[in-house]
């Protein structure tokens, strides 16, 4: 990887893409240290502080810290992602948006690139105002959280939280365009990337303090070296399905015999599975907060017991959670008719299968083992840290993050930034790269 960089910033025209981007990601740190008006910030974060363990504490994971503080990119790119999500799920549902998506064209593209757009305006408002009734409707200890509760300082909070999704998602086009690619997983990485020094920072605070031993320290790194070897080597698996293609002769020309193959990945959805799992598992434990605490004892009060992230019970709706998911969105990606009917028609075959439905059949045979095991995968990345979490003093006391989810972004963007760089050499005909 450092090899790739090195190379690619011997060459000027990379060189002002990686300028560039380092430049737009700066802009980005830059506006997270900006506050929104009218809230209580310090008050704000000590709130935040105890809501680590629901759907709020996940959106503060992904924003770099700002969704705490209420800054300008306090919403990060959850209202793109979302906008994202729903559009390419409703590409499958209505007919037209297929089309474009399909037959459309470079045009089709600029058209569902548009819609995400808009979208991701409009989900910026629902979540804006719905960040503003969080403030409203909560305190910490009879501290209110807004300074100001008036019709103004509403829409002043709502459409600035709004306009700060917008200009995240212009930042992120702008390093798809002018930078090195991949702009929205960059600012993502870097969102998650930011919380590390402060990760790291409070470890050795804690083994200072003396409430994590060095051994323990040394464990849980050692423990983070292994899930970052193992998410490297799934990441980069994946399950090749020989295929053939029959000779054809056209006039005077041989066309097709050659060998090829049918590359499956193992882990084909990525993070998403574990985003909207963990999403909905901590979905209890966030809506109790808009809540008066449920008496001790009462059934309530134990079924948000059950459902708090160090709990079994948790960890066990989170796995299956997980499993679903990659199910789900494995089979919105991959659809085996449609290849096998690709493969017919340009005369290719899966050698022992005769085409068609058979064909469809292997394939969909090989999908499900491959998923199961990429399921599998993310369901011990996700919950493995939150059972050592619970069994583990050390691991409450270590400071660092072993969250699956942004390790498995972090190293995800930081593979396919790299393979970008090597493309656009490639492209070069960069001669030391090659050799």
């Amino acid at each position: 990887m450092l090899e790739t960089i090195r190379n690619a910033w011997r060459i000027q025209e990379l060189r002002k893409k990686i300028l560039f981007t380092l430049f737009i990601v700066l802009l980005y740190r830059l506006g997270n240290a900006v506050y929104v008006p009218y809230v209580n910030i310090s008050t704000l974060e000590s709130y935040f502080a105890a809501l680590q363990n629901t759907a709020l504490g996940l959106l503060n994971m992904m924003s770099g810290g700002s969704f705490s503080k209420a800054t300008i990119f306090a919403l990060s790119i959850q209202p793109y992602i979302n906008a994202s999500i729903i559009i390419q799920l409703l590409t499958i549902a209505i007919p037209a948006l297929e089309r474009l998506q399909k037959d459309g064209g470079e045009e089709g593209q600029k058209k569902l690139a548009s819609i995400t757009r808009y979208s991701t305006v409009a989900i910026g408002l629902l979540q804006g105002f719905a960040y503003y009734m969080l403030l409203r409707n909560n305190n910490l200890n009879g501290a209110q959280l807004l300074n100001d509760r008036g019709t103004w300082a509403a829409i002043v909070i709502i459409l600035t939280f709004t306009a700060g999704s917008a200009l995240i998602m212009w930042l992120g086009e702008q390093i798809s365009e002018f930078g090195i690619g991949n702009g929205i997983s960059i600012i993502l990485f870097a969102s998650i990337v930011a919380r590390f020094p402060g990760d790291i920072g409070t470890m050795i605070y804690n083994v200072k303090a003396g409430a994590l031993s060095v051994i323990g320290m040394i464990l849980m790194l050692l423990g983070a070296l292994a899930i970052i070897i193992l998410i490297i080597y799934v990441t980069n698996a994946e399950r090749r399905i020989p295929v053939q293609y029959s000779k054809r002769v056209v006039g005077r020309k041989v066309y097709g015999g050659q060998s090829t193959h049918l590359p499956m990945k193992v882990n084909m959805s990525g993070v998403l599975p574990i985003i909207f799992a963990q999403s909905i598992a901590s979905l209890p434990a966030t809506i109790a907060e808009f809540f008066p605490k449920p008496a001790v004892g009462s059934f309530w009060a134990g079924f948000l017991n059950a459902f708090e992230i160090t709990s079994f019970v948790y960890a066990i709706f989170y796995f299956l959670l997980i499993i679903f998911f990659s199910y789900f969105y494995s089979t919105i990606q991959f659809n085996p008719v449609e290849i096998a009917n690709n493969l017919k028609k340009n005369g290719g075959f899966i050698p022992g299968f005769r085409p068609g439905k058979p064909t469809s059949e292997y394939i969909q045979k090989s999908l499900n083992k491959v998923t199961l095991f990429g399921a599998i995968y993310l369901g011990i990345v996700a919950v493995g840290p939150i059972i050592v979490s619970a069994i583990s003093p050390a691991a409450k006391n270590s400071g660092i993050s072993l969250g699956g989810t942004s390790v498995i972004i972090v190293i995800g963007v930081a593979l396919e930034t790299v393979r970008a760089l090597e493309a656009q050499m490639i492209m070069r005909n960069y001669k030391g790269f090659l050799e």
